[in-house]
């Protein structure tokens, strides 16, 4: 049987990687954990919105799949896009697409969860609108648009330090940093890190087992690595 090539394709969001609790090194891992032994042929990583539907980049992964007859390689599903549009258009391209995370994903059931994703953040669009609209009609003076931006990027750094503090006090977080100090003085991968804990019986903050892309974020939060 024929080999099959691939070509990796990463995307990182233009705010903090933090956003996302998935960075490009988490995207490698998880990719290659999929592969096992095999590398791809090429990688490729877009710096965007995920909304937006320009993706230079993606274009070039698919231009070499086409001339590769490679398959399309992704580590996540949420790393393409929100857009039905774009989507449709992804799809129509040829090209053999694989999510890591969703490797049975065909694409009917790609159509129904970009459509699914694209309604609910029509739905949060409005909601915000409405809530405005109503305040308005109450009385209530909104300011400035530029204004509410700079309250909206407040609150979101208040939240996002206070959720950083709790991760940082969180029991199950510190027993496994103190194993993980060791681990990394012994250059052992991510995936390693995350079988070692796993079978030494450590848990993530919420109780589950360890992955390879949570140990990354762990090692980042605690400035391990």
């Amino acid at each position: 049987m024929e080999q099959k090539n691939y070509v990796a394709y990463l995307r990182q969001s233009t705010t903090k990687q933090e956003m996302s609790g998935l960075g490009v090194e988490a995207q490698r891992e998880i990719i290659q954990n999929y592969l096992k032994n095999r590398k791809p042929i090429s990688e490729y990583i877009e710096t965007e919105s995920g909304r937006k539907s320009n993706r230079p980049k993606l274009t070039e992964a698919l231009e070499l799949c086409k001339k590769t007859k490679s398959i399309l390689i992704v580590a996540k599903l949420d790393r393409l896009s929100r857009n039905v549009a774009f989507t449709s258009k992804l799809l129509e391209s040829d090209v053999e697409i694989v999510f890591c995370d969703f490797p049975e994903a065909n694409k009917l059931v790609l159509h129904i969860i970009s459509s699914i994703a694209e309604y609910e953040a029509g739905l949060i669009s409005q909601r915000t609108r409405q809530s405005l609209k109503a305040k308005k009609a109450r009385g209530y003076k909104l300011g400035k648009s530029e204004n509410l931006l700079n309250r909206l990027d407040q609150a979101v750094k208040n939240s996002n330090k206070t959720n950083h503090q709790k991760a940082l006090d969180n029991s199950n977080n510190k027993r496994a940093i103190a194993l993980l100090k060791s681990l990394v003085k012994e250059d052992k991968s991510l995936s390693e890190m995350a079988r070692i804990l796993n079978s030494e019986g450590f848990v993530t903050a919420l109780g589950s087992q360890f992955r390879a892309s949570q140990v990354s974020i762990l090692l980042k939060r605690y400035n391990l690595k």
